[in-house]
């Protein structure tokens, strides 16, 4: 898993709590911290191109303007992998819904709110061995 926090966003603690229970979970996540550009998510799926997703978070509620190159992104090839964002994704009164529907349309696969709904999500997009 590639972890990191929207370029404008400087809030680290939610981050190093996500990594820690991603790892504790099984995962293998490489953690790109805060502060964190679309294309430097795009440079570490290049370093780890078996990443199974990439998480972002935001919890200073601009997510969209933060992720508003995902399209131009995706279409030169980059993300490839499904991208979860989670957390504050609204400004002021409870905007989420139109927020969540913003993301999707920018091409995020999937919008969380509650952080427990990670490690399921994750776990249900692992490829499928046969037996």
């Amino acid at each position: 898993m590639i972890l990191g926090v929207a370029e404008s966003d400087a809030h680290a603690v939610a981050n190093r709590l996500i990594a820690m229970h991603l790892s504790q979970a099984g995962f293998e996540v490489v953690n790109l911290g805060t502060c964190t550009p679309l294309a430097d998510f795009a440079a570490a799926l290049r370093r780890h191109p078996t990443a199974e997703a990439v998480l972002i978070g935001s919890l200073n509620g601009h997510a969209y303007a933060d992720l508003r190159d995902l399209p131009a992104l995706r279409a030169e090839g980059e993300l490839r992998c499904p991208v979860v964002v989670g957390g504050n994704l609204a400004v002021g009164v409870d905007r989420s819904a139109d927020a969540r529907r913003r993301l999707l349309e920018l091409g995020v696969d999937r919008v969380l709110t509650d952080a427990a709904e990670l490690v399921p999500l994750l776990d249900s997009l692992r490829p499928k061995v046969a037996v």
